[in-house]
C-alpha cells in the first residue's frame, strides 16, 4: 500500500532501564526524546530520537533473561543505517560499547559478544557492523553500497513503474 511510509519504531521490553538508557543514549549517543507515564505516575515507556520520524521505545519490567534464539520466530534484528563504518564504530568503542561477531556453534550460526568490530559484508552487497544491547537485542550497523541489493531492486522497480 502506496499510504504505508515507513517504519516508525522498534518497541524493545528492557530488564534494566538505566542499562538500556545508558547504552542508546550513552554508547550509541541517541538523545532520549520523551517519556511517556500511567496515571500512577509509573514509567509506561521511554522514546529515543533516531531520526525525525524513527524511533525506540523501552519499556520497563523486562522478566526474562536475553533474548529469543536465533532460530526463534520473531524478531532477530534490527537495523541502524550508518553513514560512515568506521567513525560510527570508533565513537561507539569510545563511548564504552562493544561489539558482536557471527560464529558458529554445533552447526548453527551465533552472535556473540567480541572485544573488536567486526565490519564486513553482507550478502546484499552492504557493509555491516554487529552489536549486543544490555539484553541481548542483535543490533545490525549498515553503510549502505551505492551498488547494494537494496539500490539495484528500487532502480528496477522504478523502471518498471
Amino acid at each position: 500500500m502506496k499510504e504505508i511510509i515507513g517504519l516508525g519504531h522498534i518497541a524493545l521490553k528492557v530488564r534494566d532501564m538505566d542499562k538500556s538508557m545508558a547504552f542508546y543514549t550513552g554508547v550509541l549517543g541517541l538523545p532520549e526524546m520523551l517519556r511517556l507515564h500511567h496515571p500512577d505516575g509509573s514509567l509506561f515507556l521511554i522514546y529515543i530520537r533516531v531520526n525525525d520520524i524513527n524511533y525506540i521505545e523501552l519499556f520497563p519490567e523486562g522478566m526474562t533473561d536475553g533474548i529469543p534464539g536465533l532460530t526463534a520466530t520473531g524478531t532477530h534484528h534490527f537495523c541502524l543505517t550508518v553513514t560512515q563504518m568506521e567513525t560510527v564504530v570508533e565513537k561507539v568503542r569510545a563511548n564504552g560499547g562493544s561489539f558482536a561477531k557471527w560464529g558458529q556453534r554445533d552447526g548453527v550460526g551465533v552472535l556473540e559478544a567480541s572485544a573488536e568490530p567486526t565490519i564486513g559484508n553482507g550478502l546484499d552487497g552492504n557493509r555491516q557492523c554487529w552489536l549486543l544491547d544490555p539484553d541481548g537485542n542483535r543490533i545490525e550497523l549498515m553503510e549502505m553500497a551505492d551498488d547494494c541489493l537494496q539500490f539495484q531492486a528500487l532502480r528496477r522497480l522504478a523502471a518498471a513503474s
